[in-house]
C-alpha cells in the first residue's frame, strides 16, 4: 500500500492540477482499454536501422554492400536531409493498418508525428521539413490514418519529440545532436513557440484526438520546457486529449498518464526509469525486437508467448500495454510483425475479458503471475506455475476455469489446477461476499 504521507505529497503538490470531467473520463477509457499500438516510422525507415541512426554511429554498418555509400551514423543535417528524397510510401495502408490493429485487440494508436530528427509526417505549415513538401509521396499520412481511425472507433494519439535534431532553434544542446552540423546559436524560446504551433496543427486539423505522447525532454532535463503554457494549451484545444510525457520523471501538472519505457511500473530494469508510481493512469511501451523504427537487420523478435504474458503483466501491474511496430520505408509492417499481432488477436478473442475494463488485481504481481480484477471479479493469471494446485487466496468460495468455465475442486485450502496452459492459467474466483 502506498504510505499516506506520499499520496498527501502527490495531492497537494498539485500534481494532477484540476481536469475537466472529459479529461477524466477519457482517463477513465484509457485505464480500460489495456492495450494499443505504437508505430515509430518516419524518414529514418529509409536506412533501416531505427529511429536513432542520425545520432549513433555503428561501424557494423560499414560492412553492409549495399550501404556504402550511405551515411554511417552521425549524420549531419546536410547529409540526412536527402533521405527525404528516398522516402516513399506507396504501400501505405491505413485500412489495413487499422484493421491489424482491431484484430490484434488493441483500442487505441499511438504515432510518432515528429521523432528526434524533427521530420514531421504530416503537411505542417512551420517549416518544410516534412512528408508533404519533402518527400514525392506528398500525402499526409496522419491525416489518412486519423480518418481511418475515426471510421472504425480507433482512438488516436500523437507522439510528439520535445528533442530535435533539425531546428536550429534548439538551443542550448542537450546531450544528443551535437553531431548534426546546426550552428552554436539560437532562440529556445522561439523553439517552443514553433512547438506549440505544431502541436495547434495537429489538435485543430485532425479530429478527435485522443492525446499527445511526448518523449525526449531528458535531453535537457532542467531546461524550463514550458510544460504548463503547452500542457494548458493541448487542454484547452481538445479537453479530452490525455497527456504523457516519457521524461523518466515524477509526472508534472497537467499529465494524464505516466509512461514506463520498456519497464513495468516500479521496476528499473532499463536503468533510466522512474520506480515511483503516481495515482495517475499508467502505460508501459514495448518493442518486438530491439530498435523502435525498422531495423532491416534484425532478426531475433519476442515470440508471441512472451508479448502476451507482457500484457498480462503490465494489466496486473494495473497499466496499460503499448506494443511497438516500425514500419519500412514502403509503409508495409514487416511479415513478423503481423503474425505476432494476429496470435495475440487470437488470444485477446478468447481471454480479453480478463484484461479489458480491469485493474491492478488484490493478489500482488508475483514471479508465477498476477491478478486482475473488475466489478467485484477477481481473475488469477498463472503465466509460470508448475504444480498442480494453487493456494487459495483471499476469501474466496468457488474457483473456475476461464477457458471453459470448469469448477476446480478446492481442497484443504488449494485449488486443484489442470492441464495448465503454456502461455497463462485464468482462474477465475468467486469471493464470498458475492451472491
Amino acid at each position: 500500500m502506498r504510505p499516506l504521507f506520499l499520496i498527501l505529497v502527490l495531492i497537494v503538490g498539485g500534481v494532477f492540477g484540476e481536469p475537466t470531467k472529459e479529461n477524466l473520463e477519457a482517463r477513465e477509457w484509457f485505464q480500460d482499454s489495456k492495450f494499443g499500438l505504437f508505430v515509430h516510422w518516419g524518414v529514418y525507415s529509409v536506412l533501416g536501422r531505427g529511429e536513432w541512426v542520425m545520432e549513433k554511429a555503428d561501424a557494423a554498418y560499414k560492412s553492409i554492400p549495399e550501404y556504402h555509400n550511405q551515411p554511417i551514423g552521425k549524420i549531419t543535417i546536410e547529409d540526412y536531409e536527402p533521405l527525404a528524397g528516398q522516402f516513399n510510401p506507396d504501400q501505405f495502408d491505413p485500412v489495413a493498418w487499422v484493421a491489424l490493429a482491431k484484430a490484434t485487440g488493441m483500442k487505441y494508436i499511438t504515432i510518432t508525428s515528429k521523432h528526434h530528427d524533427g521530420f514531421a509526417m504530416w503537411g505542417t505549415k512551420q517549416n518544410g521539413w516534412n512528408i508533404v513538401d519533402a518527400t514525392p509521396y506528398k500525402k499526409d499520412v496522419l491525416k489518412l490514418l486519423a480518418e481511418e481511425c475515426e471510421k472504425e472507433g480507433i482512438k488516436l494519439f500523437f507522439y510528439y519529440s520535445h528533442l530535435d535534431w533539425h531546428d536550429k532553434n534548439y538551443f542550448p544542446r542537450g546531450w544528443t545532436g551535437r553531431f548534426a552540423g546546426r550552428p552554436e546559436e539560437g532562440d529556445f524560446e522561439k523553439y517552443l513557440d514553433f512547438m506549440d504551433a505544431q502541436l495547434t496543427e495537429l489538435l485543430t486539423e485532425y479530429g478527435p484526438v485522443a492525446g499527445i505522447w511526448f518523449d525526449g525532454m531528458w535531453d535537457k532535463k532542467d531546461a524550463d520546457w514550458r510544460l504548463e503554457k503547452t500542457y494548458a494549451l493541448i487542454h484547452s484545444l481538445q479537453p479530452a486529449a490525455l497527456v504523457g510525457n516519457n521524461h523518466h520523471l515524477t509526472p508534472f501538472e497537467g499529465e494524464d498518464f505516466q509512461s514506463f519505457e520498456k519497464d513495468l511500473p516500479g521496476r528499473n530494469t532499463a536503468e533510466f526509469n522512474q520506480t515511483s508510481i503516481s495515482l495517475l493512469p499508467l502505460e508501459t511501451c514495448e518493442t518486438m525486437g530491439n530498435a523502435w523504427g525498422y531495423n532491416y537487420t534484425e532478426t531475433s523478435f519476442k515470440s508471441t508467448k512472451e508479448l502476451i504474458q507482457y500484457l498480462v503483466k503490465a494489466a496486473g501491474n494495473n497499466a496499460n500495454f503499448l506494443l511497438n511496430v516500425g514500419p519500412r520505408p514502403d509503409g508495409t509492417i514487416q511479415p513478423e510483425f503481423v503474425e505476432r499481432l494476429q496470435e495475440m488477436g487470437q488470444w485477446m478473442a478468447k481471454n480479453g475479458e480478463s484484461i479489458y475494463g480491469t485493474r491492478g488485481g488484490p493478489i500482488a504481481p508475483e514471479v508465477w503471475g498476477v491478478s486482475t480484477q473488475k466489478e467485484g471479479r477477481v481473475f488469477i493469471h498463472l503465466l509460470d506455475w508448475d504444480k498442480n494446485t494453487f493456494p487459495l487466496p483471499l476469501a474466496a468460495e468457488a474457483a473456475f476455469l476461464f477457458s471453459d468455465g470448469t469448477q476446480l475442486p478446492i481442497i484443504d485450502g488449494e485449488i486443484q489446477l489442470p492441464t495448465l496452459d503454456p502461455i497463462d492459467t485464468i482462474i477465475e474466483l468467486k469471493l464470498v461476499s458475492q451472491s
